[in-house]
């Protein structure tokens, strides 16, 4: 049996939205489980419009947020499990990059002091000279520098300079699993692919996983391994990237493709849908019947399963190709 890095077990985590007496439930997870092999490292991005559950699903996973139902197990340690969960070996394995460098840094502090804290106080260099020497290397590996970075304030460098001191940043503990949330949104275009092709040369050099959470599906394309894609808090299609997105067998994930036509384009500012967004969280049946043009009776009476398609799972009653033949409409 092939070795876990990560395994996400069924995992589902639900929101009160108003009071305690007239409030409503919302699922922003719903039952998704996926998992990525400790053998290779590999880029899995995960994908959907505003709102389907992405950021929520990564909170889980950095320890932010605490499934409801479900289990998420690391390198075969569950999160549930109180007794084997220690908080330093965590912050080594499993680093952060945010969307917003500039909301990760204070403005009133130098930014090689967050390099130095996180290679000192993790036990990662036993002093100065050595945390010298790694923030030095590690920069290095994201075409920066010690002597660019030292003394300077988050204001002083761009965008894209500062998200790489962050990539920078979570590289010094050396993890085995990075997770990147909308890492490129804020930088401008000409730096977006800069950063996403960092990503595919760290991951074989620091023999790193990322999950790279994007509205961007040009730059999922071009720098996945694998693909989830994510609707109103289910996980509907999975599998090989390329295999995902040159024949999609979900119709709303063929819905995306044919969305985003251009590199840096966001599906928020091409695709308009139905303001059906608080009832479909709740819907008990196919979450996308309502807006499917492929959608029958069954859709709308039950939810349909998980079923496997080839090298990848489907959760849909009628996917648009059977194996590896288009499905005739």
């Amino acid at each position: 049996m092939t070795q876990k890095l990560l395994e996400v077990n069924h995992v589902t985590k639900i929101f009160r939205i108003g009071g305690l007496i007239r409030g409503k439930k919302l699922v922003a997870v719903d039952d998704i489980s996926f998992g990525i092999d400790a053998e290779k490292p590999v880029i899995l991005s995960i994908v959907g419009e505003s709102g389907c559950g992405k950021s929520t699903l990564c909170r889980m996973l950095l320890r932010i947020h605490k499934p409801d139902m479900g289990d998420i197990v690391l390198s075969g340690n569950s999160y549930g499990d109180k007794k084997d969960y220690d908080p330093t070996r965590f912050r080594l394995d499993v680093q952060p990059i945010f969307q917003n460098p500039y909301e990760a840094f204070s403005a009133r502090k130098k930014v090689d002091t967050y390099l130095y804290n996180t290679a000192l106080r993790l036990g990662i260099a036993t002093n100065r000279k050595e945390a010298d020497e790694l923030v030095d290397e590690t920069l290095k590996s994201v075409g920066m520098s010690l002597s660019v970075v030292k003394d300077k304030y988050p204001t002083q460098f761009s965008g894209g300079e500062l998200q790489r001191v962050s990539i920078a940043r979570a590289l010094i503990t050396r993890p085995k699993l990075i997770i990147a949330d909308e890492p490129v949104s804020a930088v401008d275009a000409s730096m977006k692919m800069n950063i996403v092709n960092l990503f595919k040369e760290l991951k074989d050099e620091y023999n790193v996983s990322f999950i790279y959470v994007t509205h961007d599906l040009s730059t999922a394309y071009y720098v996945s391994d694998y693909m989830a894609t994510l609707y109103r808090g289910s996980l509907i299609e999975y599998g090989v990237a390329k295999e995902i997105m040159d024949n999609p067998a979900h119709p709303y994930t063929e819905l995306l493709v044919s969305a985003v036509p251009r590199v840096g384009e966001k599906w928020d500012q091409e695709l308009v849908m139905p303001d059906l967004e608080e009832k479909e969280y709740a819907i008990t049946y196919c979450k996308f019947a309502p807006r499917c043009p492929y959608s029958t009776e069954e859709c709308r009476r039950t939810r349909p399963e998980m079923r496997e398609l080839g090298t990848r799972r489907v959760l849909c009653y009628h996917p648009l190709f059977e194996g590896t033949v288009p499905r005739a409409l």
